[in-house]
């Protein structure tokens, strides 16, 4: 792969969190449309109404059964909707970007604002045009687009009338999707991403206490015919432009046994296995991993697989690693024992007494970023970029506008510090886009009030504010760190 001169230093945005509305110009509604705001340190549940008008609620990354629908309660404050209208200020928020000198902006593309009731029901003009003002005025800053087209966002419509992921077609009507975006941008992007995090439904799983067999079967599905979706996507991304670069990105889950005990050891690499390489060896490399039927006969799961399947994963594999990371995970097999839990990124494990962790429980830990980037490194042999690292944080918005946000700095330092470290000493990295780079709609909460932006955004929990767009301390330091290419870090 063909590397720019330069390193991509930049942020990431998503359109779910940040675009609002959710209901403009011929877009559809999505999942998190229906995601209430929930209370710190708690998962955000979404609305649903059965065939007996009865409403009923699921879990993030869950999905309504046949014959339920999404639904709207009256008195509830959904945060998707308004984001921070980065669909209107997309402009002023793109020339903050480059004020800062972003080389690079990680965004997605929202299926639903392009294909809002799928392909046969055409494409939605509107949405087409939109993005391609936002592409065109990340070019007029020469800031390189990397974009992503599934975050989250995809339209209801096939969750509730195909049935979702565990719907074969929708293979097919990602193929189209991706198809129409390529041919329409192929001038104006050269990095793609197919699918964010792809493993969270994985992670997901584990945090389910008693998780049934359907729900793991529907979760083994799901990623195969994700990876098949995403397979034949870098295809088609090598047919419309050679030049293009197509990704995949894993959500990071750095394991450490809690203990020297052999049973942790395995335990931990166990986890590895189950959440990170399982999704990450299938797109690289092309193919299942050696372990995958013992993990499928250890859940009594079976996935259903075509002829062709296995020839086209291995013809699509991606041609770059992304991932997110903010945190590591300790686990130990020691349950007699009573020890505090620790949060993370859709994860959860025990407190390790070596490192800190956030207000929201999540521990803090930029050695385990450069432990990753080895890691990865010598496991797949392929360039490396990191999409998503950032500290959320209340922010206190100060009469004269200012926002000292030095926790902030601090975190993105040390684990800019380590990154660097692990390119010296020989890493294939690109690229790093600090999450998000503007305050927005956090995934896992529904909350504006746990920022991570350079960038604060007047608004609140409740939707109150006058979307007022303030530079933090955050915003001036990172700006001196892109300047000196990551030298000047103090």
């Amino acid at each position: 792969m063909e590397q720019n001169c330069r390193f991509l230093w930049g942020g990431g945005i998503s359109a779910a969190q940040c675009e609002g509305a959710w209901d403009e110009d011929g877009k559809s509604p999505i999942a998190v449309d229906y995601a209430n705001v929930a209370a710190d340190k708690s998962i955000r549940r979404h609305s649903y109404v059965d065939q007996n008008g009865k409403i009923g609620h699921f879990p993030m990354f869950g999905t309504v059964e046949k014959g339920q629908k999404y639904v709207l309660e009256a008195g509830v404050y959904y945060s998707n909707h308004r984001g921070i209208d980065f669909y209107h200020h997309y402009k002023e928020d793109i020339a903050l970007f480059a004020e800062m000198g972003f080389k690079s902006l990680n965004l997605s593309i929202s299926w639903a604002r392009i294909y809002p009731y799928g392909y046969k029901n055409g494409v939605n003009e509107k949405g087409i045009t939109f993005y391609r003002n936002v592409l065109k005025e990340l070019k007029k800053y020469s800031i390189e687009p990397i974009v992503t087209l599934y975050k989250y966002d995809m339209p209801v419509y096939y969750e509730e009338e195909l049935g979702g992921w565990e719907n074969r077609e929708l293979i097919n009507e990602f193929t189209e999707f991706a198809r129409v975006v390529f041919t329409e941008y192929k001038d104006l992007v050269r990095y793609w991403i197919t699918f964010n995090e792809i493993n969270v439904i994985l992670m997901m799983a584990q945090l389910i206490p008693h998780i049934s067999l359907a729900q793991l079967q529907s979760t083994y599905q799901t990623i195969h015919h994700q990876a098949l979706a995403s397979a034949k996507a870098v295809c088609l991304a090598h047919e419309i432009d050679p030049d293009m670069q197509v990704g995949c990105m894993i959500a990071s889950h750095v394991a450490y046994p809690y203990t020297c005990d052999p049973e942790d050891v395995l335990n931990a690499q166990n986890k590895m296995m189950d959440v990170f390489y399982y999704c990450a060896d299938i797109m690289i490399r092309g193919e299942y991993p050696y372990y995958a039927e013992s993990i499928w006969k250890k859940k009594n799961v079976h996935v259903d697989m075509e002829q062709e399947d296995a020839e086209i994963l291995k013809k699509g594999k991606a041609d770059y690693l992304a991932f997110s990371y903010y945190s590591s995970n300790t686990f130990t097999t020691h349950t007699e024992e009573n020890l505090e839990t620790a949060g993370g990124n859709f994860s959860r494990g025990v407190k390790n007494p070596y490192i800190k962790a956030s207000e929201w429980g999540w521990p803090m830990d930029p050695k385990g970023l450069k432990w990753l980037l080895h890691d990865l490194a010598h496991r797949y042999q392929v360039p490396l970029l990191i999409v998503e690292n950032g500290l959320g944080a209340r922010d206190t918005l100060e009469d004269d506008g200012s926002i000292h946000d030095p926790y902030r700095i601090e975190y993105m330092r040390e684990h800019i510090r380590m990154m660097m470290e692990a390119v010296d000493e020989g890493v294939n990295l690109f690229g790093y886009t600090a999450w998000g780079c503007i305050d927005l709609i956090a995934a896992s909460t529904g909350q504006i009030s746990k920022r991570y932006g350079f960038i604060y955004v007047d608004l609140d929990d409740e939707g109150n504010g006058t979307l007022k767009r303030y530079r933090k301390d955050s915003f001036y330091w990172y700006k001196k760190v892109i300047a000196s290419d990551g030298k000047e870090l103090d």
